[in-house]
């Protein structure tokens, strides 16, 4: 049988059984109570109902706006930013020292000049042309005279010779020198140990030994008995003098020589080597080999060349 009122989804009692008309008596126990006690159990079951969906409702609402104002309070922490790892220290290399272009070049040292050995040069030998002879190296045998002596064809105030090969030098000098216009004379050559011993004597008897031993040697301990030394003036008849150093005939000497086998055996200064004052006329025959090769080496005395000790004194 279907109910006299529709159902009604908005009213939560629709449906249900319609209550009798007013003035319906029903009996005591019957089914008026227990119709009355099941809706009263019935609405307030659909009361809870209500009032939980309810709570509920309001309980998701409050989360959601909760975590609505969490999330715009503290937004989640974005993941920290990745760094790549700081490189490992690496050795950096010293700078390879660069010249400046701008500095000048350091000069280079000029090395000594080596000296010649001495046992290949023949200077103990008496008929070497590169015999050395001082106060501390005298002549072996003392008494040495050359065998090969002759007389140039220059002018010649004492007549006296030198040794065939020193002659024949010295007038290819006086030749050149003449062609310039300076021409030389030979005012002393090859003078013998007896000849040096009388003329050493005469110094010293008038100048003192101390004093003649500055320009002239022992017998025994000259260059003039080698036959190799030769002095010269630049006319013939004119005295030796230190002025000679300065003529025109003495600077080309001092220029030249070389170019002939001759060297300036004693120049200005070196008479803490040699042992004698400077003699700007005295020259000495060794070579054109050595003579050239100390002129370019700028070697003044044998004894540097040869790599002697200086004899300053007997």
């Amino acid at each position: 049988m279907a109910p006299e009122h529709p159902a009604d989804p908005t009213n939560p009692e629709a449906g249900l059984e319609t209550p009798p008309a007013a003035g319906t008596p029903r009996a005591p126990g019957g089914r008026e109570h227990t119709g009355a006690r099941s809706r009263r159990w019935r609405r307030a079951l659909i009361s809870a109902g209500v009032t939980l969906a309810v709570l509920a409702g309001a309980a998701g609402t409050a989360w959601a706006v909760s975590a609505q104002r969490d999330a715009t309070a503290a937004p989640e922490a974005a993941d920290p930013p990745r760094t790549s790892p700081a490189p490992r220290p690496t050795a950096t290399p010293s700078p390879s020292p660069t010249a400046d272009p701008t500095a000048e070049p350091a000069a280079e040292p000029v090395p000594a000049p080596a000296p010649t050995p001495a046992a290949a040069a023949g200077i103990d030998d008496p008929n070497s042309i590169s015999v050395v002879v001082n106060k501390q190296r005298p002549l072996n045998p003392a008494g040495f005279a050359p065998a090969d002596l002759a007389y140039p064809e220059v002018p010649n105030s004492s007549g006296q010779p030198l040794r065939y090969e020193a002659a024949v030098a010295l007038e290819r000098m006086y030749a050149e020198a003449s062609g310039a216009g300076l021409p030389f004379a030979i005012v002393s050559g090859y003078r013998g140990f007896d000849m040096q011993q009388q003329l050493f004597n005469s110094y010293a008897a008038n100048y003192g030994v101390a004093s003649a031993e500055t320009f002239s040697a022992r017998p025994g301990h000259s260059e003039h008995q080698t036959g190799l030394a030769v002095d010269i003036s630049e006319c013939q008849g004119c005295a030796l003098s230190e002025a000679f150093g300065a003529t025109p005939q003495g600077l080309w000497a001092r220029e030249n020589a070389h170019r002939f086998g001759f060297i300036l055996r004693y120049d200005q200064g070196q008479q803490p080597v040699v042992g004698y004052v400077y003699e700007p006329w005295h020259f000495r025959y060794v070579g054109v080999e050595i003579a050239s090769d100390m002129r370019a080496r700028g070697i003044i005395n044998l004894e540097e060349y040869f790599g002697l000790p200086a004899a300053p004194t007997y």
